[in-house]
């Protein structure tokens, strides 16, 4: 008996999900390369609320808000637009594995900007140093000089 139970429950649950219809296009849709730009920006402002929640509230930021701005767009026509090229496993991959890229591209840009200024710093540490040795050495060899000098000159009289 539970075996038939079962199996109907199955059978009606793949029933059900066949009648899934497609969503209609909305008439706002958002186009696929500025979808990208946006799903790109939220995983940024995503992963920046995740590092620095503190510094987003202190300059009253909200992701999701300044996202809209940005693209000019208000959450039901991302979330209409989201639905719609969701439906679409194949060109939603596409759009996911197109962000994905860019994110692993700025990530590589970013990590090369920070070795160039790693680099910077260092040698502005070297400079520096160079200097107070120099610096350093050129005291030394005055106080030397001095000292020269002042056996070279003659005793005074008392």
């Amino acid at each position: 008996m539970n075996r038939i139970i079962l199996t109907l429950l199955i059978i009606v649950v793949i029933l059900s999900c066949n009648n899934i219809e497609k969503p209609k296009k909305p008439d706002n849709l958002i186009s696929k390369n500025r979808m990208i730009d946006v799903i790109t920006d939220i995983s940024l402002m995503t992963a920046a609320k995740g590092m620095n929640k503190n510094v987003l509230e202190k300059n009253a930021i909200n992701p999701q808000n300044y996202i809209y701005e940005k693209y000019n767009i208000d959450s039901v026509q991302f979330a209409e637009s989201n639905n719609y090229y969701a439906y679409d496993v194949k060109k939603y991959e596409e759009i996911y594995a197109t962000v994905k890229e860019r994110l692993e591209k700025q990530k590589t840009e970013y990590k090369l900007l920070q070795e160039k200024d790693k680099e910077e710093k260092d040698s502005i540490k070297k400079i520096k140093k160079k200097e107070r040795d120099s610096i350093k050495g050129f005291d030394s060899n005055k106080n030397r000089k001095l000292n020269q000098l002042k056996e070279k000159l003659p005793n005074k009289p008392q």
